[in-house]
């Protein structure tokens, strides 16, 4: 599993995962089977970004960030259009989604986000969590591309990440 691809790895989740939404919209309603998608994504994510940091043996910065981007660009997932590279600030565009397209084929869109762009802000509270995602746009949402903003703010890890 280490080596699928991150867009596979989310196309057998989600297969899954429609099943668990339209049994929980059909026992609770769809706000409870949203609310509970989002939460077990949510976990995942996070645990996903404490595993990465783990095998690290340091706190990642936006240096080790960027170097692990590949995993979920791979068979061209997203097409990247870079704004900043600093020490301080990793900035760039996603103009092409692959997981938003993959999530509309299978009658997912409306719940695309919990599924993946909810889990961006929520994987740097286990990677570092002075490490921040703001990004006001995403193409799962109808924006012609999604902005990443990610910056390192020591100190402000009890503050919530915005996905």
């Amino acid at each position: 599993m280490k080596d699928l691809p991150i867009l596979e790895r989310r196309r057998i989740e989600a297969m899954i995962l429609k099943h668990v939404h339209d049994v929980i919209t059909a026992r609770s309603g769809t706000a409870e089977a949203d609310a509970v998608i989002g939460e077990a994504c949510s976990r995942s994510a996070i645990e996903q970004g404490k595993g990465f940091a783990e095998a690290l043996g340091h706190a990642p910065d936006l240096e080790d960030f960027a170097a692990i981007m590949p995993l979920w660009t791979k068979d061209d997932a997203l097409k990247i259009e870079p704004v900043q590279t600093t020490p301080e600030a990793l900035d760039f565009n996603v103009v092409r989604c692959r997981y938003s397209e993959m999530y509309r084929e299978m009658g997912l869109g409306r719940i695309g986000h919990l599924l993946s762009c909810n889990r961006d802000g929520d994987f740097c509270i286990g990677y570092n969590p002075d490490m921040k995602l703001t990004r006001t746009q995403t193409i799962m949402s109808g924006a012609s591309h999604c902005d990443f903003r990610y910056r390192m703010e020591p100190g402000t890890s009890d503050a919530k990440t915005e996905g």
